[in-house]
C-alpha cells in the first residue's frame, strides 16, 4: 500500500499561477494530483526550487499535501536554460531534507526532464523507485517548432534519454506520447505506462454565456473566441491572431479574448510582436488582452466563450482543451500530440493539420454560423470531458506506483 510519495517539480512550483513565467498545465497537474492523492490518504511532499526568499520552507496546502521549497541556486526566477547548473544541488538538498526529516518515501515521481534528472539521483541515493512524467519532450517539440525557434539543447535530449533509461516507469499522458517515446527515444515498452491527466469537474462545468461574460467584463451580446496560454511561439499566438483577422473580416460581432502572459526567453518579444500585429491588422478593440488569472477563475472565461482556439505547435496533452470542453466549449485546435486525444475531431471540435491561419478561420466561421452544429459539438464536448477526472488519474497512478514498489 502506497503511504507517502515525493514529487519533484524543480523548475516551477504548483503554487505558481498558471500562465505566468514557465507555469502552465504541469503546475495544475501536480497540484490537482497531490490534492487527490492526499484525499486518498497518501501523503505527498512536492519539492520545488525556491524562487522567492520570502517563501516559507514548507507550505501545507491541505492535510497530507505539502510544498517544500529547496534552495538551489539564486533565490529568484531563472529561465530553464540556466537551471541545469543547479540540478545536482537541488537533488542533494532533497535527499538531505528527506534524511534529516526522517521521512521514508515509497517512491519519487518527477515532473519534466530537469526534475527527472534530479529524480535519478534521489532514486539511487534513497534506494526507492522512480516514476517520471515528462509533460513535454525535446525531440517531439523540435518536429513542429516554428522555423525561427532554436532546437532543444543537446543536454536536454541526453538527460531525457538517461531519465527514460533509469526510470522504473515513464508515464505518458496519451497514446500519442507513448508512441513518441518509442519512436523518438527507443524507450523500453515494458517501462512505459499510460495515465491521462484529469480535470476538476466541480469547477469546470457549463455556465450561462451572458452571465459569465458580464462576470469577466466583456460584452454579453458579442461572440467570444478564447485563447488561453502562455505568450510564446510554442502556443501559436501568432497563428491565432492571423486566423482571427480573417474571422473579423467576415464577422463584426466576434472578439478574440486572450488570457495569458509572456513566457520563456523570448516571451516579452513575442508579446510585443503580437501587440504590434494587432495594431497592424486593425484589430484594436477586437482583441481583448487579459493577464493570467488564478486557475479556478478560468472557469468563468471558458463559460463566456463560444469557441476555444488552440493552434499550439506542441502539446503533450492539452489540459485547457479538456477544461473548455467540460464547460461546453467546442475546440479548434492543431492536430498534434495530445490534442488529437483530448479533442474528438468533428464531434467536440475541429482538429487542423498544420498552422495555416485560413484553415483555423474557416473552422471558426463555420461553427459560429451553424448554431445547430455548434450545439451538437457543445453537448458532445461535455460528455467527452467526463472521461478525464483526477479520481480516474489517481486510481491509475496508484496501480502504477504499486507495480514499481512491489
Amino acid at each position: 500500500m502506497i503511504k507517502r510519495v515525493a514529487y519533484l517539480s524543480f523548475h516551477t512550483s504548483p503554487l505558481t499561477r498558471p500562465g505566468t513565467g514557465d507555469a502552465g498545465g504541469m503546475n495544475v497537474y501536480v497540484d490537482e494530483l497531490a490534492r487527490t492523492m492526499a484525499d486518498r490518504g497518501v501523503e505527498v511532499d512536492v519539492f520545488t526550487r525556491r524562487c522567492d526568499p520570502s517563501s516559507p520552507a514548507v507550505v501545507e496546502v491541505v492535510e497530507g499535501y505539502r510544498v517544500v521549497h529547496i534552495d538551489a541556486g539564486p533565490t529568484l526566477p531563472l529561465p530553464v536554460r540556466l537551471l541545469t547548473d543547479h540540478v545536482f544541488d537541488f537533488a542533494e538538498a532533497v535527499i538531505e531534507w528527506a534524511t534529516a526529516d526522517g521521512r521514508h518515501y515509497d517512491l519519487v515521481h518527477s515532473h519534466y526532464w530537469l526534475s527527472g534528472w534530479a529524480g535519478l539521483m534521489v532514486k539511487r541515493v534513497l534506494g526507492i523507485p522512480l516514476a517520471n512524467s515528462f509533460h513535454t519532450l525535446g525531440r517531439v517539440k523540435d518536429l513542429t517548432k516554428r522555423v525561427d525557434e532554436p532546437p532543444a539543447a543537446l543536454l536536454r535530449i541526453a538527460a531525457e534519454i538517461d531519465v527514460i533509461g533509469g526510470s522504473d516507469c515513464v508515464i505518458s499522458s496519451t497514446p500519442v506520447e507513448f508512441d513518441d517515446l518509442l519512436e523518438h527515444y527507443g524507450a523500453d515498452p515494458t517501462r512505459l505506462c499510460l495515465s491521462p491527466p484529469g480535470i476538476n469537474h466541480e469547477l469546470f462545468k457549463p455556465g450561462d454565456l451572458q452571465t459569465s461574460r458580464r462576470a469577466i467584463g466583456v460584452d454579453p451580446i458579442r461572440d467570444v473566441v478564447l485563447f488561453v496560454g502562455r505568450i510564446q511561439a510554442l502556443k501559436g499566438i501568432d497563428v491565432a491572431l492571423e486566423a482571427f483577422a480573417k474571422v473579423a473580416e467576415e464577422r463584426s460581432d466576434v472578439d478574440l479574448l486572450v488570457v495569458g502572459g509572456p513566457s520563456g526567453d523570448a516571451g516579452e518579444e513575442e508579446y510585443e510582436a503580437a501587440q504590434h500585429r494587432v495594431a497592424e491588422l486593425g484589430l484594436a478593440g477586437r482583441v481583448l488582452w487579459r493577464a493570467p488569472v488564478e486557475h479556478r477563475e478560468l472557469a468563468s472565461f471558458y463559460q463566456a466563450a463560444n469557441l476555444l482556439l488552440l493552434p499550439s505547435r506542441s502539446e503533450s496533452f492539452g489540459l485547457v482543451a479538456v477544461e473548455a470542453q467540460a464547460c461546453g466549449v467546442p475546440v479548434i485546435a492543431a492536430a498534434i500530440g495530445g490534442l488529437s486525444f483530448a479533442v474528438a475531431n468533428d464531434t467536440t471540435g475541429v482538429l487542423i493539420e498544420g498552422w495555416e491561419p485560413g484553415d483555423y478561420a474557416g473552422a471558426m466561421i463555420d461553427l459560429l454560423a451553424d448554431r445547430r452544429k455548434w450545439s451538437s459539438f457543445r453537448d458532445a464536448a461535455i460528455v467527452h470531458a467526463e472521461k478525464f477526472s483526477w479520481t480516474i488519474t489517481a486510481n491509475r497512478l496508484l496501480e502504477l506506483y504499486a507495480g514499481i514498489t512491489s
